[in-house]
């Protein structure tokens, strides 16, 4: 079920209804029932692969509290290897058989076959979630959960089910087990954060994404500038991954269950380091946690530690080549910062170089091979500018340009004044414009967040 359908707008409030109605005791089996119809909107059948996770791992971290020694080391991995291998079957099979297809090619032996699978909804983000609560347990900072149902929907939990935030147990376990009783400026906040959330996705990524899509779908067409392609696209992404983290956040919100926050307006770094600490932010603290720190973090072979984190990043991201140079990119830059420690610079010029580093990055992440996207940035040096191009309106491209100096403002601390002068402005007339905006600019049906696909 998508944020942006219809589906959804009857699905949550309901939900939500139900929820305030019911006594506590029976509100994790309505959360629970809930999220497995959500997710299996999608593809009914692939509720079973999360049901086998989640019991492998439920019981792993039983048997991790219970046990010492080699065996408590032996069922962490058993629990690890399950969330791995689902997740290698499903994603990466394909890619392993393409790449071991162009060595047996090479060497003149027939090739092996390819498995026809369609990759679950978001099986990335909830193997990770899982993998963080059998670490947790192993590592002694979690108290392995009895009851069942909670554990379950600690991983099913639909807001953040299908693309984030990842999140830790010791984070939002305890807070399924917590009354909430319904708060009019809570639900209030929540709300605000899904009406911004859905703006971001369906007036601003979703028409940035109609140039975008016939860009990379008509290379040969020089009418369509592929620098104005790859700033789209920047912003295209950003809208809708943290448009999709509002909703969710905003959502879980309203039912008085707190999610992490994801961004932190990343387009205003001054480093690719800084960049990270913004973009994404669960995922990042993620790879902290469970890789960068067990390699050695900065203690030994630091730029190696870095290098490995951002590759594995990569591969995370998608079964391609093109989403491991994504990685390497980002992985390089940062290492170069560190080296000659420009990561302190907060000039102007970072600021740009960084966003170019990033949009360029951005050209391997969308493409949907190599060669596509060296075209993409061999065209960059086109001089041809056609801004006008009917697919994106001058009222989006205006909506945008204001949309991004208000977050630049509201990034910035320097400009509180401003922030204060407009606090005589109705309490909600920004949301009146964003929901007129969402209803007269928005488009509906253009498809899924894309980042359902990791």
């Amino acid at each position: 079920m998508l944020f942006n359908s219809i589906q959804f707008f009857i699905f949550f409030p309901i939900v939500t209804a139900l929820y305030f109605w019911l006594p506590q005791r029976f509100r994790w089996i309505l959360l629970l029932v809930a999220s497995c119809y959500f997710y299996m909107a999608f593809i009914p059948v692939y509720v079973l692969i999360l049901l086998f996770t989640i019991l492998i791992d439920y019981y792993a971290g039983i048997l991790i509290e219970q046990s010492t020694g080699t065996r408590r080391k032996l069922y962490l991995v058993m629990s690890l290897v399950a969330n791995i291998g689902v997740l290698a079957v499903f994603k990466y099979y394909n890619f392993f058989i393409d790449n071991i297809n162009v060595l047996l090619g090479i060497s003149g032996q027939e090739h092996l076959s390819y498995w026809k699978l369609i990759l679950p909804i978001g099986l990335s983000f909830h193997t990770f979630q899982a993998m963080s609560y059998t670490i947790e347990v192993y590592r002694g900072n979690f108290q392995a959960e009895r009851h069942l149902g909670y554990y379950a929907l600690y991983v099913m939990y639909y807001p953040q089910l299908v693309a984030g935030p990842i999140e830790r147990p010791q984070n939002v376990l305890y807070q399924f087990k917590e009354e909430h009783k319904f708060d009019y400026d809570r639900a209030v906040d929540g709300l605000k954060m899904m009406a911004y959330g859905l703006f971001k996705k369906v007036v601003i990524a979703d028409n940035l994404a109609a140039y975008v899509d016939y860009y990379y779908g008509h290379l040969g067409t020089q009418s369509y500038n592929s620098i104005i392609a790859m700033v789209f696209f920047s912003i295209q992404i950003y809208c809708d991954f943290s448009g999709y983290s509002d909703m969710a956040l905003g959502a879980s919100k309203v039912m008085g269950i707190e999610l992490m926050k994801n961004f932190n307006y990343p387009y205003f770094s001054h480093s690719i380091t800084e960049f990270w600490r913004k973009w994404h932010m669960s995922l990042s603290t993620w790879f902290r946690d469970y890789l960068y720190i067990p390699l050695g973090g900065n203690r030994r072979h630091k730029h190696l530690n870095v290098f490995i984190v951002f590759m594995t990043s990569g591969l995370w991201h998608g079964a391609n080549w093109t989403f491991v140079i994504w990685g390497a990119i980002h992985g390089t830059f940062q290492i170069l910062e560190d080296v000659f420690n420009r990561k302190q610079n907060r000039g102007i010029l970072a600021l740009v170089l960084t966003n170019v580093v990033v949009a360029l990055a951005w050209v391997f992440f969308r493409a949907p091979d190599v060669s596509t996207a060296m075209h993409v940035i061999g065209n960059a040096v086109n001089p041809h500018f056609d801004i006008h191009n009917p697919l994106v309106s001058k009222k989006i491209i205006l909506i945008t340009t204001l949309f991004m100096a208000w977050e630049y403002i509201i990034s910035r601390t320097g400009f509180l004044p401003i922030l204060n002068a407009l606090r005589p402005i109705p309490r909600y007339g920004m949301y009146y414009l964003i929901v007129i905006a969402i209803l007269f600019l928005g488009r509906f049906g253009s498809g899924q967040f894309i980042y359902f696909q990791f």
